[in-house]
């Protein structure tokens, strides 16, 4: 029998049995449009209403009509880059973001500056930490919106939130954050945190796929990008995708149920995994901040290796990895947050991104260990990249 083992968690997460039974009503027996007066429609928007509570809740937003639903996280960071630039433009152009942020984010911010913004883009250290000193430096009287992911996709970096949105607020400008990877890997506490504008995607806390909601504090200015009905209170045109929506709510709160038990699970399989690997496989390297990250995501460059023939050949033996972000599957360059914590093109070529879900079994993580040897070696036996004495256990 074909052994298939998934590690590639922040990808995507399958569908947890509890939250595809919270949609499965749904599609055949609760199915009106939720924007409809009758009480077929009325019945749906209540299953609307329930998940905008639950993710509410979720995050400690102070009222539930702070949650507007979205397509995804892509959406959410798009509406949440633009809508805030559109809708404050009068108070000035600036935007200030980090070098490592997700596309979504960063194209944004691009098309923005097609537009006549002005945009800066903070480096990261080594560790892929923004630089406190450098963000105090780059607010200016122009600034009016600063976005800084909370968990980077790539090496799982925890940015330090509540420090940088407490400077934020205190030369008054807005703060955003992309919490795609953080939701159900950390507590996402938007009052504590002084949060006021916050992306969120399903499907990467054993959701469903193709919806996401952003958190926008009452108050805040922002302008809807996408245009049509009168639905997420005249913000966001749409008829509202309530399997997606009632599954995205249910997947949240099991998130935020789950956290501790979850978390410490995966502190205990990255252990065991970093440390088995750097014994059986010379020439690794950590991406990432050693303690300031999140649990289940791990970055290793192999030196000597070409990445994407480690990904087939791992795939090959069952395995499945990736080298950062799917959006940017396919490209050839190397990854931008790579580039950004100081590793040169061939480093950052050789990197690999495993991250664990919470299903992962010991046994599984050793014979993901057995496979990574063994390929490995293989590729360094061929390459070119090898160096005489180099990639072989000595």
């Amino acid at each position: 029998m074909e052994r298939k083992i998934y590690a590639d968690n922040a990808s995507t997460t399958y569908v947890s049995s509890e939250v595809l039974n919270e949609m499965l009503p749904c599609f055949n027996t609760i199915y009106g449009n939720p924007s409809s007066l009758h009480s077929f429609g009325r019945d749906s928007a209540a299953i609307v209403d329930r998940a905008r509570d639950r993710i509410a809740k979720a995050i400690n937003a102070e009222r539930s009509n702070e949650i507007y639903f979205t397509s995804g996280g892509t959406e959410a960071n798009n509406w949440a880059i633009r809508g805030l630039a559109y809708g404050n433009r009068s108070k000035g152009n600036h935007i200030i973001t980090s070098q490592i942020e997700h596309d979504s984010v960063l194209e944004s911010c691009k098309q923005l500056e097609q537009e006549g913004f002005e945009v800066t883009y903070l480096p990261v250290d080594k560790n892929g930490l923004v630089s406190i000193t450098d963000l105090i430096h780059h607010i200016k009287p122009s600034t009016i919106l600063v976005s800084i992911m909370a968990v980077n996709n790539e090496i799982g970096t925890i940015q330090n939130i509540k420090t940088i949105s407490n400077i934020v607020h205190e030369n008054g400008v807005i703060f955003h954050t992309d919490a795609v990877q953080a939701i159900g890997a950390l507590k996402m506490d938007v009052r504590d945190m002084e949060i006021d504008v916050m992306s969120m995607s399903s499907h990467k806390i054993y959701g469903p796929k193709g919806v996401g909601a952003l958190y926008i504090k009452n108050g805040i200015k922002i302008s809807p990008i996408m245009h049509g009905g009168s639905q997420e209170r005249n913000k966001r045109g749409g008829t509202q995708n309530a399997p997606a929506i009632a599954g995205f709510g249910k997947a949240i709160e099991i998130a935020v149920r789950d956290l501790v038990v979850n978390q410490q699970k995966l502190k205990a399989i990255r252990s065991y995994f970093l440390d088995k690997v750097m014994e059986k496989i010379p020439y690794v390297i950590l991406n990432g901040h050693p303690q300031q990250k999140i649990q289940g995501t791990i970055n290793l460059s192999f030196e000597m290796v070409e990445g994407e023939s480690l990904i087939m050949l791992l795939d090959l033996a069952g395995i499945a990895v990736s080298r950062g972000s799917a959006c940017s599957a396919g490209s050839t360059k190397p990854s931008h947050v790579l580039k950004a914590i100081g590793l040169g093109n061939e480093v950052a070529q050789s990197s690999i991104r495993f991250s664990f879900g919470k299903s992962i079994t010991k046994e599984e993580v050793d014979y993901i260990i057995e496979k990574l040897a063994e390929c490995v070696e293989k590729l360094r036996g061929i390459s070119p990249l090898t160096k005489a004495g180099r990639g072989k256990k000595e």
